[in-house]
């Protein structure tokens, strides 16, 4: 198991939401994201994600939202399950109303959550932020992007490997369709081009 996962940035966020600091909650997360499955949706995948959320953190309607958000979306993470955005957001709001937080709040991580299950486009600017910072991956540098095309396979070890590529191909296509990969324009300006590039060599790849 990692030894820390940002533990400075959890109470910081604790204490500037009025929660207590939760160090229980911290570790279960840590733990989650230590498991010995994951191979790119782990410790190290909330740090780069919170990094972009501080970097952008100007452009949020409701930075705390995003915050927890981000904190726990992919903190049930199965293989081969249809529901781990859903399992995430409900432990998020279990959280937050053990603690005591609106239900307005606790709806919008919720929703915040939901929208990295990436099959509709974002609402609003948050659900924007949100959705870009979960896919800035897709335009890191090519190095970064491998080690992610990596990750992804190992986590997906028990599938065959024509299978595995038919699969991989038919996803990293559908966001080289789409009219943008990014839907924010302060991430369409920083990764979109690099994005497109990563996914086409990607494809080449398979």
């Amino acid at each position: 198991m990692e030894k820390a996962m940002n533990e400075s940035g959890w109470t910081e966020l604790m204490a500037s939401i009025g929660f207590a600091a939760n160090m229980e909650t911290y570790q279960a997360l840590l733990a989650s994201y230590s498991e010995k499955h994951r191979h790119y949706h782990n410790v190290s995948h909330i740090q780069a994600v919170l990094g972009h959320l501080q970097q952008s953190r100007h452009l949020a309607a409701d930075y705390h939202a995003i915050a927890i958000a981000l904190w726990f979306h992919d903190a049930v993470y199965k293989v081969f399950s249809a529901t781990n955005e859903l399992d995430s957001a409900d432990w998020a709001v279990k959280f937050l109303a053990e603690n005591g937080a609106s239900q307005a709040f606790s709806e919008r991580v919720h929703a915040l959550i939901m929208a990295t299950v990436h099959d509709a486009a974002p609402s609003d600017n948050d659900e924007k932020l949100m959705v870009d910072i979960d896919l800035s991956i897709l335009g890191s540098s090519p190095q970064t992007y491998a080690l992610f095309e990596s990750g992804v396979r190992k986590e997906y070890k028990l599938v065959p490997d024509f299978i595995y590529k038919k699969k991989r191909k038919a996803i990293l296509s559908r966001f080289l369709e789409r009219e943008s990969i990014y839907s924010h324009e302060h991430f369409y300006q920083q990764l979109e081009a690099s994005a497109r590039a990563n996914i086409s060599k990607a494809i080449q790849n398979l």
